[in-house]
């Protein structure tokens, strides 16, 4: 039964997006360095079955397996030429699996940083890093996606590339950052300054937030400073937070995050004003399964505090925003 997000997000219910791609995958025998990409042409079934257990566990939307799936990243592999291949690939695959659900399904093409840097930075232009995504999202769109889904961006100007070539390719479009060095991303957005991104494009995203980070107690937080601009622009808010934090157990990373804890998140989350609720890195369908009955079964309450996400979430592991500090509305970079 196929639907666009605009109509889901139409009906006022609370979304719930899928979980992690590459710690499942690694459960599922991905090394280290190996693209995942790659398990389009080697294990399309193991995509497919990450799919369908998120589809079971209760997600509305679900993610390509096209995070990397750039020209950029891809040249690391010598694959830089696959680009439309495999993310149309990628489409059809998680295509096939929400049309297969008797409910609405939302496939989302995923698009990634292109890991480069901007000019006056690094080498990467404006019109390069547009080419770049343009070619993946015309895959995607080929391929079966209903909207593309950009996430885990830093620089202003990728987010802005990536949303132009959206536009150019004639499909609506979500944007998401990670906010997690001190509480902005790696580049220096804040929170605050995310809706502000998007003023003079042509068209505005479907919704923004943020994603990854550096765990579920400090994303809520990020929520909790976006709401404000998010109601200004009147655009629905997504949070797609870690499973917990991370932590080295030998040479493999563990994610603190219980079923338990990522339930309680989700409910916070709806009471910060989020629309759209998943997990990040180390969220699988078993912890998505109990964040579909948190969402399913929650009862709307206090907008949550910087007191009460420590208490119920765990501490954050950036320093918590204060009133006085000068910094704190400033929408960009400084």
């Amino acid at each position: 039964m196929r639907t666009s997000l605009s109509d889901l997000l139409a009906t006022k219910k609370i979304i719930l997006a899928d979980g992690a791609t590459g710690t499942n995958y690694f459960a599922l025998g991905l090394t280290s360095g190996e693209p995942p990409e790659f398990w389009l042409d080697t294990y399309p079934e193991r995509v497919a079955g990450l799919h369908q257990r998120f589809v079971d566990a209760g997600a509305d939307i679900i993610l390509t397996n096209t995070f990397g799936c750039n020209s950029h990243r891809l040249k690391l592999h010598n694959a830089q030429d696959r680009t439309y291949e495999l993310a149309r690939k990628a489409a059809e695959i998680a295509r096939g699996v929400a049309d297969a659900c008797s409910r609405p399904v939302v496939v989302a093409g995923s698009v990634g940083p292109t890991g480069e840097l901007f000019e006056p930075l690094g080498a990467l232009t404006h019109d390069v890093a547009v080419a770049s995504f343009e070619e993946q999202i015309r895959g995607l769109k080929d391929g079966g996606a209903d909207v593309v889904w950009i996430e885990t961006m830093s620089a202003i100007e990728e987010v802005q590339a990536a949303a132009q070539a959206a536009i150019n390719v004639s499909m609506p479009y979500t944007a998401t950052c990670s906010f997690d060095t001190a509480g902005r991303t790696m580049m220096g957005l804040k929170p605050d300054g995310l809706a502000e991104v998007f003023v003079g494009l042509a068209v505005q995203p479907v919704a923004m937030g943020a994603n990854c980070g550096v765990g579920a107690s400090d994303i809520l937080v990020t929520a909790l400073e976006m709401a404000a601009t998010a109601s200004h622009s009147h655009l629905p808010l997504i949070a797609k937070g870690n499973c917990g934090i991370p932590r080295f157990e030998g040479v493999e990373i563990k994610y603190s995050g219980t079923p338990e804890l990522m339930s309680r998140y989700a409910s916070m989350a709806v009471d910060a004003g989020v629309r759209i609720v998943g997990g990040c890195c180390g969220t699988s369908p078993e912890h998505l399964a109990a964040m579909r009955v948190a969402i399913d079964t929650h009862v709307q309450g206090q907008r949550p505090t910087i007191e009460s996400v420590i208490e119920n979430i765990g501490p954050l592991t950036n320093k918590p925003p204060t009133d006085n500090d000068p910094n704190r509305r400033r929408s960009r970079r400084g």
